[in-house]
């Protein structure tokens, strides 16, 4: 039952190859993306992939509290604004000082969530890779070649 479902799996991985490959070939081909590719960050990222991906994670991750921050700040300076300067000053400090502390540690998850991204693509490709890859059919040499080889080998090693 297994080698039946086998092609299956091989033409959805045909099928999921062919749409990713064109996916990219039409992100490749934008012209804004040659535009920024171009451009000298768009070259240091090419060069250095885990830091594109590091600082997307870490951008992603991080507009939750940099919001909440500038909802704060909005809503202390309407407060302001009816007479509470000092306290505006107080609170947008201590935000400030908690946002700093937040997107340290946000950095760091980001950067621990890029590398376990990277170390799992490489595992699961080169998995794919193992599975899916044509092997030519070899015999195996029987038990006495084996053992012929062995002892040509061993002999080879103590004439030297």
């Amino acid at each position: 039952m297994a080698k039946e479902e086998m092609p299956s799996t091989s033409k959805d991985f045909e099928e999921l190859q062919r749409k990713l490959s064109l996916l990219i070939e039409s992100i490749q081909n934008n012209s804004k993306m040659v535009a920024f590719l171009k451009s000298p960050v768009g070259q240091c990222l090419d060069r250095h992939p885990f830091v594109g991906l590091a600082s997307l994670v870490f951008v992603a991750v991080s507009a939750v509290p940099v919001g909440f921050f500038l909802l704060l700040v909005v809503l202390t300076s309407l407060a302001a604004f009816v007479g509470v300067i000092v306290l505006e000053g107080l609170v947008i400090f201590v935000g400030g000082l908690s946002l700093l502390c937040v997107l340290c540690g946000l950095g760091f998850v980001s950067l621990a969530v890029s590398g376990t991204i990277v170390v799992s693509y490489m595992v699961v490709s080169s998995l794919v890779n193992y599975w899916f890859s044509p092997r030519p059919l070899t015999q195996n040499p029987s038990g006495d070649d084996l053992l012929a080889t062995k002892a040509t080998a061993s002999e080879g090693r103590r004439q030297e």
